[in-house]
């Protein structure tokens, strides 16, 4: 079914802003953060007009209330990722919590020095600082899937390169490239060399339908703010026996289920990876997206920013032909909603500069992958990103946008 984009705009007040002397707000920096739907902000004002309390401690009727607000969002983000149950469903502040978490507890556990991880040149520095840290404190090894010439993940070497190597951890789609990762043939080799795989999904959860057991991975992560939701509250699903295994990441509250003057014992999963109060609002907006979300259907937002991002492409070369440049693979279906572009050698930051003179919002810089623009061979990209609030008339925005860019650097 396709989107009624014309109606979803409806349902996003910011929206409605105008900026610049009462030009229209062209919203295209989702894969950023992402706009929020009156659902979600309804659903939260209400839960604190209402509902606000502590939970998993109050007896009293709110108190109990936010409690099972709280865990049922956990259910649905399990049934939203097939996760087997809600156990597994940590709540952090975001992505980068979550692979911390994934470091900090797991590798500082059970990796040592000589030890080898495997990751690839095209990820967030979310997914690598954690690791370069560990690197400079263990001495461990750490390995990269190379980009190929068309943007995809090369996969030459990849027997080689994950031979002996204990954790591979890797991006589902490039927040730079768009470009989709086979995921499920990582796990696969991973798994066949004995090693456990981690998958950053902050850009591939809020547009593509996931499954974590097809996908056979033993850690995701993926965050609220680029899927409808608000800030301050990401999710790490792992496997219940590597979480049970795996050794408290923060202390104090709520982990805990005893403590005495010598020592302390923790609380059950995933409690024992929430230290203090936890995002009770946050999970209450997080429920409040995956309904809306769920109610869209994941596949007719894949069918929609496939579409959307082919029209971009076809439409933007037919207007300025070399002038451009696309930074990642050019089929649609095999890349995101995320476009990455060069423009006429005019820097990133004037394009995205004069862009929002226009009212056009576009992401400008390394986009947190600095290893990659070095690979690129670029400083910065100019990065247009679509959602489900995005149609042809915000493309052609951006298109007429970077017209008045030229016109002012000739």
């Amino acid at each position: 079914m396709a989107l009624d984009v014309a109606r979803i705009k409806k349902d996003f007040p910011i929206l409605d802003v105008e900026v610049h002397g009462g030009k229209r707000l062209v919203y295209l920096d989702s894969a950023s953060s992402s706009q929020k739907p009156r659902a979600v902000l309804d659903a939260m004002d209400r839960y604190y007009e209402t509902t606000h309390a502590n939970i998993h401690r109050g007896v009293y009727s709110i108190a109990e209330e936010a409690t099972r607000l709280y865990e049922e969002s956990k259910t649905k983000v399990a049934r939203f990722i097939g996760a087997p149950s809600a156990r597994g469903v940590v709540y952090t502040k975001n992505v980068t919590e979550a692979i911390n978490l994934i470091v900090y507890s797991w590798g500082r556990a059970n990796l040592r020095e000589g030890d080898a991880v495997l990751l690839t040149e095209m990820e967030h520095h979310a997914n690598l600082v954690p690791w370069l840290i560990l690197k400079e404190e263990r001495g461990i090894e750490l390995r990269f899937l190379p980009m190929a010439d068309d943007f995809s993940l090369d996969l030459t070497d990849l027997d080689r390169l994950v031979d002996g190597v204990k954790f591979v951890s890797v991006t589902a789609m490039s927040n730079v490239l768009g470009t989709l990762t086979p995921v499920r043939r990582l796990a696969e080799a991973a798994h066949a060399a004995g090693a456990l795989i981690a998958v950053d999904a902050a850009q591939y959860v809020p547009h593509i339908s996931t499954d974590v057991v097809d996908l056979d991975c033993d850690f995701l992560g993926f965050t609220g703010h680029k899927m409808l939701g608000p800030t301050g509250i990401g999710v790490l699903w792992a496997r219940d026996e590597l979480l049970e295994e795996m050794p408290a990441f923060l202390g104090g509250g709520e982990m805990i289920r005893d403590v005495r003057l010598d020592g302390w014992t923790p609380n059950e999963i995933p409690w024992k990876f929430e230290a203090g109060t936890p995002p009770i609002a946050e999970a209450v907006g997080l429920s409040a997206a995956i309904d809306y979300l769920s109610a869209l259907d994941l596949e007719a937002v894949r069918e929609h920013e496939v579409s959307l991002t082919a029209y971009a492409m076809r439409s933007l070369t037919e207007r300025y032909g070399d002038d451009i440049t696309f930074y990642g693979p050019s089929e649609p279906s095999m890349r995101g909603g995320v476009l990455s572009i060069g423009f006429k050698g005019i820097h990133p930051h004037d394009i995205s500069q004069v862009l929002d003179e226009e009212g056009v919002c576009v992401r400008a810089g390394h986009h947190c992958a600095k290893p990659l623009m070095r690979k690129l061979g670029v400083s910065a990209t100019a990065r247009a990103s679509f959602y489900v609030y995005n149609d042809e008339a915000d493309v052609d925005a951006l298109a007429d946008g970077l017209e008045s860019t030229a016109r002012l650097f000739g």
